[in-house]
């Protein structure tokens, strides 16, 4: 081979190799290129996710939103927001007040025990009922600072009872003795008020209540959501001291058992502190 020949070869082979060479770095750049963008990508992605989840985490619940919702009252209500609730004979002079949560145990056990007293009472026009409702089992603070289970099952009870009330007096009475019965009253730590169809089978047992179309769609769309916020309001703030439940109070005198703490949890404690109220 010719020493020209010899030189035309080697200049070939250098600039096939200097080509490959371009071609390399342009991969090499195109790759580090996409490696950078996928990068940017991933955190911005991440980056989103967390404000996403920063966000959702902030948002209010649908509860807290129900606080500002315009508040439908009930009929059979009075006052502000229909937060005034007495039920009874427009001749009997004396009002008892009943404090009591929807989840509430104790509030259970004093209906199943005592309830029928004080509907025998009642029903003979010795005294109306008030009653206020309140929420603290789902998590509220009482004024003593206690917190109570979580949840929100007592806030949507004391809608469905909104829902009940509106129906009727007797409605409301007869769908609060079914939810505290021994039956359809749930342990504290299962939160099954939450539930609309459970409120609305337990409902089915009341024949006001049974199958009634309007009561369902009000349990279903929340028609009284607001209006259960309103009545837990009314409960915290009371002018009675109250902050637990069951508390019974007539003429601003709380009604007690034979140890004068605790309400009348027996019959015989409960014949004896209304006959001493009604005379006062």
């Amino acid at each position: 081979m010719s020493k020209r020949n010899s030189a035309a070869a080697k200049t070939a082979a250098r600039e096939r190799l200097r080509i490959e060479r371009e071609r390399e770095a342009k991969r090499a750049k195109v790759k580090r290129q996409i490696i950078v963008a996928c990068s940017v990508v991933g955190v911005l992605a991440l980056a989103g996710g967390i404000g996403y989840a920063v966000v959702q985490a902030n948002k209010p619940s649908y509860w807290e939103e129900a606080k500002d919702a315009k508040v439908v009252a009930p009929a059979n209500t009075s006052g502000t927001n229909g937060t005034t609730v007495i039920l009874g004979k427009s001749t009997a002079k004396k009002v008892l007040k009943m404090y009591e949560d929807p989840r509430c145990p104790v509030c259970a056990s004093f209906e199943q025990t005592v309830g029928p007293a004080v509907k025998t009472d009642f029903d003979a026009g010795k005294f109306k009922i008030q009653y206020v409702g309140g929420t603290f089992l789902d998590g509220d603070q009482l004024k003593d600072g206690t917190i109570g289970s979580r949840g929100e099952g007592s806030k949507n009870a004391m809608s469905a009872m909104g829902a009940a009330l509106n129906v009727s007096q007797e409605a409301f009475l007869e769908y609060k003795t079914a939810l505290y019965s021994a039956k359809w009253h749930p342990e504290e730590s299962e939160d099954k008020f939450k539930s609309d169809s459970y409120l609305i089978e337990v409902a089915d047992t009341v024949p006001a209540l049974k199958g009634n179309t309007k009561f369902q769609t009000a349990v279903k769309n929340g028609t009284y959501d607001a209006w259960a916020l309103a009545m837990s309001k009314t409960f915290d703030t009371n002018k009675d001291d109250v902050s637990g439940t069951p508390t019974l109070v007539m003429d601003g005198k709380k009604l007690t058992d034979s140890g004068g703490q605790n309400a009348p949890m027996t019959v015989a404690d409960f014949t004896t502190a209304i006959t001493a109220a009604l005379k006062d």
